[in-house]
């Protein structure tokens, strides 16, 4: 998916909107996307001025982006004004590594459990095959 594609099916923007590429996307089962981190991030002037890293919520949350890309790929419906995905819980987050600018991060995501309009995945961010983050997601689709 480009990111014209990604726009039709998240409802973040600039500057929350924090996927890039969705490079592979297997519905049902697993997906991996891309942000390439610049310097031009609204978020590194504050966190932090003389050593910029990308704040780990972020991740987490780019992470979840990703998982909703799989969900709403999976079950073939395209979101509209009216649908949105939540998280409804994140467990076993872990960061190992700060992300930079000038790094590209891979979210791989893959489906652990489905089960009406709730999910469960496992997901992971790595740059350069390095392991920078995990946790296990959860999400809901809601129709407002």
């Amino acid at each position: 998916m480009d990111i014209k594609e990604i726009l039709q099916y998240l409802p973040h923007r600039y500057p929350f909107l924090l996927v890039d590429r969705m490079l592979e996307i297997e519905p049902g089962v697993r997906a991996r996307g891309l942000k390439n981190v610049t310097m031009n991030e609204p978020f590194f002037p504050g966190h932090f001025p003389h050593h910029p890293v990308m704040p780990g919520v972020l991740i987490i949350e780019a992470m979840a982006q990703a998982a909703a890309l799989l969900s709403f790929k999976s079950t073939g419906v395209k979101p509209d004004d009216n649908s949105v995905v939540y998280f409804a819980g994140i467990d076993n987050a872990r960061f190992k590594r700060p992300v930079v600018p000038g790094d590209q991060l891979i979210f791989d995501v893959e489906i652990t459990h489905a089960k009406r309009n709730i999910y469960k995945y496992k997901a992971r961010a790595s740059v350069d095959g390095e392991l920078a983050a995990e946790a296990e997601l959860m999400c809901a689709i809601k129709t407002l």
